[in-house]
């Protein structure tokens, strides 16, 4: 009796583990069941925002889980961006890939991240010394997040996406299982997303090729615009009358550099920045007036390879082009692409205006570190075109000069052993600015023979010249004399004429009597002034006063017969 009492039992418990058993089978087939149906709804998804909001509640009915985000990798901004529906509206939320969220940690360390406390920092820092958990959200909407399974989504080994599940729905936290299927679903997403990346870079492709190229097509492949923020800075730049470069730079951040590269794409040519060490040869902006290239954004910048180099910021304008070739008298021209205002910059510094920034101490460092002594003390006196540091001597030379109100400037070489010295006359009276290397005395001897359009190469004759030097706020004009002195060197001696209004009468620190006297003197139809004094002492001034003083509207001045 007792043994058919424990045969029953066991044919009873035999049954129930088979009900069981089928459950499980029949619960999993319909897990399975499901899961198949999402992957063929995830890869007919018309995008990655269908897939962001249409089908994130059925992946979440799949997972143990109260709450679940699917995020992408943005890899041109370095971000994970996820979108959810709020009030009939499309909204967008957007994590750093760094170890400041879990999500941005999964990302960027492609690791699965399952933690049963997300306010414990202990927990935290087994994984990671620097992982902390973002808790604005939970203050922001009051929810309170327990557990967190963070499942990266990869193709081909890198981390596209995160899924991260939000509060295991039973139990203390998320098991082997859930990872299981969450890491199924993840590797759906990370081929269906790479399926929506594929299409829309095909898309891409085809409206470019549909649409006329533009020269910032570089910057919106690498994501570095927008189009919308393209068309807001072209209509910006419109209405402000300035290029489109400009305001891309100035407004929305584009780095200089990559505006480059656009440019040098678009036009097929190398791009150049402004660079103060950089100066364009002196006979070949012979005969061009600065208020033209300034007009028209273009420069000679430079020889190669027996062409002209040509900066300009629009290397396709015809009109233009056909200009640069009658201004250079048809020279074979290579072109190169620059932004507007740096070729305004290098206008600047041709003209001098760009001078003054420079200690001479600086300068004369930059002339050591390019060792300018070798190439200019060999060649016949012949200065190097790229030797700018000589340049920047000379414009600052000139620059002290009329800072310290000088009247002339002596540069006195002693040959290669012993320095070059420089004197300023202020007042009538010489007294030493600068000492340079003897080495550089050919050197600096050749810039100033240049900017006066004299002969580099005689060296045994005495030479005269001026030239005119653009300043910040005025030009002034400077006479040139060299004369050749002992062991080949060449002494020159440089007069400083200020080109700017004339002083009147009154401003010249007359006494009271002496300017009652020559106004009186000054007025008489006829007679003689005779202005004398040492240099420097106002001479060309006073009489610059006087001639203001006495010209009237109602009175002609005449150097000759006055006519009938």
């Amino acid at each position: 009796m007792v043994r058919s009492y424990f045969c029953l039992l066991a044919v009873i418990g035999g049954v129930v583990a088979q009900q069981e058993s089928v459950q499980i089978l029949q619960q999993r087939l319909a897990y399975e069941q499901r899961l198949v149906q999402l992957v063929d709804r995830i890869h007919a998804a018309k995008g990655v925002d269908s897939i962001f909001i249409e089908l994130q509640g059925e992946i979440l009915g799949l997972l143990d889980a109260d709450r679940m985000t699917i995020y992408a990798v943005d890899p041109a901004k370095k971000e994970l961006y996820s979108k959810f529906l709020a009030l009939d509206a499309v909204k967008e939320i957007r994590l750093p890939v760094n170890e400041k969220s879990i999500a941005g940690y999964v990302a960027a360390a492609g690791r699965v991240v399952n933690v049963a406390d997300a306010y414990d920092k202990a927990e935290l820092a087994r994984i990671s010394p620097t992982l902390t958990f973002d808790s604005s959200w939970d203050k922001k909407t009051g929810f309170r997040t327990q557990q967190i399974l963070g499942m990266p989504i990869m193709h081909e080994g890198k981390p596209i996406g995160v899924i991260q599940l939000l509060n295991k729905k039973r139990g203390a936290r998320f098991t082997k299982e859930d990872e299981t299927g969450a890491a199924r679903i993840a590797k759906t997403l990370g081929i269906a997303f790479n399926n929506q990346a594929q299409l829309s870079k095909s898309q891409e492709l085809i409206q470019a090729q549909s649409r006329p190229k533009t020269k910032f097509d570089y910057l919106l492949a690498q994501h570095r615009i927008e189009p919308q923020e393209l068309s807001s800075a072209v209509a910006e730049a419109r209405r402000r009358q300035t290029d489109v470069e400009s305001i891309l730079i100035e407004q929305y951040k584009v780095p200089k550099g990559e505006v480059g590269v656009a440019l040098s794409q678009f036009y097929e040519c190398p791009f150049v920045e402004y660079d103060e060490r950089i100066l364009p040869p002196p006979d070949l902006m012979k005969g061009l007036r600065l208020e033209y290239l300034r007009r028209n954004f273009w420069l000679p910048l430079r020889r190669e390879d027996g062409a002209v180099v040509v900066l300009i910021d629009n290397p396709q304008d015809l009109q233009r082009v056909d200009s640069v070739s009658q201004a250079l008298k048809n020279r074979k021209v290579k072109w190169a692409v620059g932004l507007r205002k740096d070729i305004l910059l290098f206008l600047n510094q041709v003209s001098g205006e760009g001078a003054g920034r420079d200690s001479i101490g600086t300068i004369l460092g930059d002339l050591r570190n390019e060792d300018v002594a070798d190439t200019l003390d060999v060649g016949a006196g012949e200065l190097d075109e790229n030797d700018s540091a000589v340049i920047r001597l000379a414009n600052q030379i000139i620059v002290d000069a009329y800072k310290a109100r000088a009247s002339d400037i002596h540069i006195e070489p002693y040959g290669a052993q012993r320095d070059t010295v420089i004197r300023y006359r202020i007042d009538g009276g010489c007294s030493e600015y600068q000492k340079i290397p003897g080495a550089y005395r050919r050197a600096i001897v050749a810039r100033i023979k240049i900017m006066a359009q004299l002969d580099i190469a005689e060296r045994r004759k005495p030479q005269d010249g001026k030239f005119k030097f653009r300043m910040h706020d005025r030009e002034i004009e400077l006479r040139v004399a060299t004369i050749p002195t002992a062991n080949q060197n060449e002494d020159v001696v440089m007069r400083v004429l200020s080109s700017s209004e004339l002083i009147p009468l009154d401003k010249i620190d007359l006494t009271p009597r002496n300017l009652r006297e020559i106004k009186k003197v000054a007025e008489k139809p006829y007679g003689l002034i005779l202005c004398v004094g040492p240099t420097g002492s106002g001479k060309t001034t006073t009489l610059h006063s006087l001639l203001g003083h006495i010209n009237k509207p109602e009175r002609r001045r005449s150097c000759g017969p006055t006519p009938t």
